[in-house]
């Protein structure tokens, strides 16, 4: 078990009553001196107490005066109305795979968006998956229900309601992870040709199961402050005749952008308006930082225009591949298109998941998995912010695995990328989320993996040699 920071037996404290509005905005802390002899701390514990605070923008320090809460900030986030071509093609979008995949050493993996070892519960997973084994015996060498184990998709209903997605077990697809979801999801709603709105950046996967599909993508500009432009959607739809919106509202990949619910609403309102399905990817929405997980668009659909996919490999490890779709309304072709894919998923990944979902212990990682997320999170972003060029953006992650970074449009990306290659230092290059050229200048920065002192180094030296690659 992760050994938690000595300092966060004050810290999680104010936090809380800030969040809460206990404490508000200029109201003064306590002292260091008090902290130390309230929480039997050392002074060095209280003041990196007080730094990690700082870092997260809760509180500023006045010379002489002691601590005071800032409030929760809203950031001074640029905000541009990207104009971002049309795109309407059917053409296979080629990238090397190996830019949003490939390791080399641990400690300079910046690029991979699964669990790192440090975060995978390894004990509680082989354990669990021990009992499994003695439990079940032979009969996990046999055909399962192609739709799923009935109990897993009823507990997989039982977590989502408590959520606000009101499903029907029987409506729920098991999967071979949440791409073969996606498939199912589009294959179940287009034919080659139909035109599907996208988010722009998008992750790799998703371009590359569109482009397999012969289906024609437009993209739509992600922005910081409401997470989706829908006026500029709107002018999309009447121009176009769109089948279905993929979207990834909470703490979208790559850029981490949360989409407001107020989006989220008017997206559902366009859709019953357009007449198209909504894919909602809620993967990464049980990886929240602050109080509690957001709404998804599913939470507020009354028509049942929405199908929402998931998948465990991002909250277990990436090795299980066990994933889930509501198909709700579109059940019917759905279950023919997952049986065509495939007769059934390995019993023993639905035997295993749905036993760490029916115990406590699922939820006791989540909750540690979220908090060393969090503390890596605030580390990697330090980093970012004072070691690279001053006019780059980072964008700072409220859940999530994603950094989405920025750098001067005066920056030789190439000789950039070919530096970081050398050293090892592995970013995803902004173009591989895209059809167009759009993210030149663009980065994802993964931080699941162990955030060592070496990998500290490494970034300093990458932003030090993105401030040297200005011309």
């Amino acid at each position: 078990m992760m050994k938690p920071y000595k300092y966060e037996i004050f810290t999680a404290e104010i936090e809380r009553q800030i969040y809460n509005g206990i404490l508000q905005e200029n109201d003064k802390l306590p002292s260091v001196r008090y902290i130390k002899e309230k929480y039997k701390l050392s002074t060095s514990s209280v003041q990196s107490g007080f730094e990690y605070l700082m870092i997260k923008g809760l509180i500023r320090s006045n010379p002489r005066s002691g601590y005071f809460v800032t409030g929760i900030q809203e950031e001074n986030i640029p905000e541009v109305k990207t104009k971002l071509p049309v795109v309407v093609r059917d053409e296979v979008f080629m990238k090397n795979m190996m830019l949003t995949s490939k390791r080399t050493s641990e400690f300079s993996s910046f690029n991979t968006a699964v669990p790192g070892d440090l975060l995978i519960p390894q004990k509680l997973i082989l354990r669990t998956m021990q009992e499994v084994i003695r439990e079940k015996g032979a009969s996990l060498l046999r055909y399962y229900p192609p739709n799923g184990l009935e109990l897993l998709r009823k507990q997989i209903a039982k977590q989502m309601g408590a959520y606000g997605c009101i499903f029907n077990p029987d409506e729920i697809i098991i999967t071979d992870g949440a791409l073969q979801a996606l498939t199912i999801a589009l294959k179940s709603v287009t034919k080659g040709g139909d035109v599907v709105a996208v988010e722009s950046p998008c992750v790799f996967s998703v371009l590359e199961v569109l482009a397999h599909l012969e289906l024609k993508a437009i993209e739509l500009p992600v922005h910081y402050k409401t997470g989706f432009d829908t006026e500029y959607f709107k002018t999309i739809c009447e121009e176009n005749k769109i089948c279905a919106l993929v979207t990834t509202p909470n703490f979208h990949n790559p850029t981490g952008v949360v989409m407001k619910d107020e989006t989220k609403k008017e997206i559902l309102s366009m859709a019953e308006t357009y007449q198209f399905c909504i894919i909602e990817n809620d993967m990464y929405s049980d990886l929240y930082f602050e109080e509690q997980r957001p709404q998804s668009i599913k939470s507020f659909d009354k028509k049942g225009i929405v199908m929402m996919y998931s998948s465990f490999s991002k909250t277990l490890a990436p090795g299980i591949r066990l994933g889930w779709l509501y198909a709700g309304s579109f059940y019917a072709k759905s279950e023919r298109v997952r049986f065509a894919l495939g007769r059934t998923v390995s019993p023993i990944y639905q035997e295993l998941v749905l036993k760490l979902l029916q115990g406590s212990g699922y939820e006791r990682h989540l909750r540690l998995f979220r908090k060393k997320l969090s503390q890596q999170a605030v580390q990697v972003l330090e980093v970012l912010r004072n070691s690279f060029p001053e006019d780059s953006y980072f964008h700072r992650p409220r859940g999530g695995y994603s950094i989405w970074g920025q750098l001067p449009q005066n920056t030789d990306m190439e000789i950039f990328y070919q530096y970081c290659e050398e050293h090892q230092i592995l970013f995803t290059p902004g173009n591989t989320f895209s059809f167009t050229d759009k993210y030149h200048f663009h980065f994802r920065i993964i931080f699941s993996e162990r955030i060592t002192s070496e990998s500290i180094v490494l970034l300093k030296d990458a932003g030090k040699k993105a401030k040297e690659l200005q011309f």
